[in-house]
């Protein structure tokens, strides 16, 4: 995918974006990512209940196993071999993160992530929607990408989410 990366003082660079499969060798770069971006972007958001039982997740080695079995997906987007965005799925079905590195949010990457793995999910899983249990920081990115509430807000182990649903025809995904 293209993208166009704002460098300063109006200078716009267009950027090719690959996105494709994480390699094993790539999960601590993609975890690092995602702690990175959830301190910067959502921790505010959490007790520090929720910041442990996050941290916890994306180090659980439980995970990593799943990934290196192939039970637990992860995706990147990669400017350059240097993963910029990433995203998980579990169940085949449930977005488990989707992180984008600050210097290139803004740029269409998390719908191009949203997009592959909808992708994924309809022709490889055989599955005709995808869900999420968004942060509150990312409920209207998930709302502008066609999710809609399965709940209300919840909370468990300090982590808040909203439960969110996304149904996939072959024409809203064709075209990634």
């Amino acid at each position: 995918m293209e993208v166009r990366r704002r460098l300063g003082r109006g200078i716009i660079k267009p950027v090719r974006i690959a996105l494709r499969s994480a390699y094993r060798s790539e999960w601590d770069d993609a975890m690092a990512l995602a702690w990175r971006t959830f301190m910067q972007f959502e921790a505010c958001d959490y007790t520090p209940q929720g910041i442990e039982s996050f941290q916890d997740f994306i180090t659980d080695t439980v995970l990593y196993r799943m990934f290196v079995m192939g039970v637990y997906q992860l995706f990147g987007a990669y400017d350059n071999n240097q993963m910029v965005g990433m995203i998980s799925l579990r169940d085949e079905t449930h977005i488990s993160l989707l992180f984008v590195d600050r210097r290139y949010h803004k740029m269409g990457i998390g719908r191009g992530l949203i997009e592959y793995v909808s992708r994924y999910v309809l022709t490889e899983e055989g599955h005709n929607y995808i869900t999420v249990n968004a942060a509150p920081y990312a409920t209207g990115f998930y709302h502008r990408m066609g999710f809609v509430d399965t709940n209300t807000e919840q909370a468990k182990d300090g982590i808040r989410y909203t439960p969110m649903q996304r149904r996939l025809i072959y024409e809203t995904v064709r075209n990634c």
